[in-house]
């Protein structure tokens, strides 16, 4: 049996559900895009190739094996795109949650089955029906569990809009120990650059006191303010918006000191090395077309 263990995002990985890009299903038509920065792809013709993302990915794996960290990958489905683990489920303490995700992904949870049969039953938890939540804006960072979320009345209009209030206190209610704090993002369908597809699109903590941050992701100012004040403003790497369009805040964190990043983010890993992480450089520049990068094509289940 797996005995599960997340506290927060940083603490030495130990075992990990890693993607894939395998039988990915080659480019999806307009209509079947989830979200504004894979549409801009499709339509300019550089929607990654198959064979590129699963180069990055096996770079990605490579890392986890220096490490000695634990994978577990998907079973394939055939034509289908099982990158992006994050959103299908997340792990905090000891309890793995079924994310409720957009209809049309549910085969993609199926596809963990092997892994899911290795938790306690008991352990695993599937939210009600109207708790819309995806891994991407969930965060457990010790006694605190920030989720990104949208509130607006449009909620409905918005594809990019993936965990909703309900399930901002389906948590609450689930971790009554826990600090839950929720974040309004800012969304749009068709311009990736003001729309922060999940919590992670815009924030992530990093070692044991640090974050990277992008304020315009936020939708109120002192929401973000707070995140400020949380961590220090001298402890934060506030990115551009170019940077944000880019993934820089989706890295990941192997453990407190050492983080997988895309080799093209030059001016945070040279900010990380500076403050005292070691950074292992990957290509995932592909990936990062469909508006994802490192953090969300892993789903951590053992941290120390």
């Amino acid at each position: 049996m797996l005995k599960l263990n997340i506290k927060n995002e940083t603490s030495r990985l130990r075992a990990v559900i890693l993607g894939t890009a395998k039988s990915n299903g080659g480019i999806p038509r307009l209509e079947d895009c989830y979200d504004p920065k894979s549409i801009k792809h499709v339509l300019a013709g550089t929607y990654p190739k198959e064979s590129e993302m699963i180069e990055e990915m096996e770079m990605f794996a490579e890392v986890f094996k220096k490490y000695d960290v634990q994978v577990f990958r998907p079973d394939i489905i055939e034509d289908y795109n099982q990158i992006f683990s994050r959103d299908i489920a997340f792990v905090i303490e000891d309890t793995f949650i079924e994310a409720n995700i957009l209809p049309e992904r549910e085969k993609e949870y199926k596809a963990i089955g092997k892994v899911i049969s290795q938790i306690n039953k008991e352990k695993v938890v599937v939210l009600p029906k109207e708790c819309h939540i995806e891994g991407g804006d969930v965060m457990p960072w010790n006694e605190y569990i920030f989720i990104g979320t949208y509130s607006g009345s449009d909620y409905a209009d918005y594809i990019t809009a993936r965990t909703n209030i309900d399930a901002v206190i389906a948590l609450q209610e689930l971790f009554p120990q826990k600090k839950v704090k929720s974040f309004e993002l800012r969304k749009s369908n068709t311009n990736a650059k003001e729309n922060a597809l999940h919590l992670d699109c815009c924030f992530q903590p990093i070692g044991k006191d640090k974050a990277i941050l992008h304020k315009n992701g936020f939708l109120i100012e002192r929401e973000y303010e707070w995140l400020v004040n949380f961590f220090g403003e001298e402890n934060i790497f506030e990115i551009t918006k170019e940077e944000m369009y880019n993934m820089n805040s989706n890295i990941f964190s192997i453990s407190e000191e050492v983080i997988v990043s895309e080799k093209n983010f030059t001016r945070l890993n040279t900010w990380l090395r500076e403050n005292g992480f070691t950074v292992e450089e990957v290509s995932y520049a592909e990936i990062a077309k469909q508006e994802g990068l490192l953090r969300c094509s892993t789903l951590p289940l053992i941290r120390d």
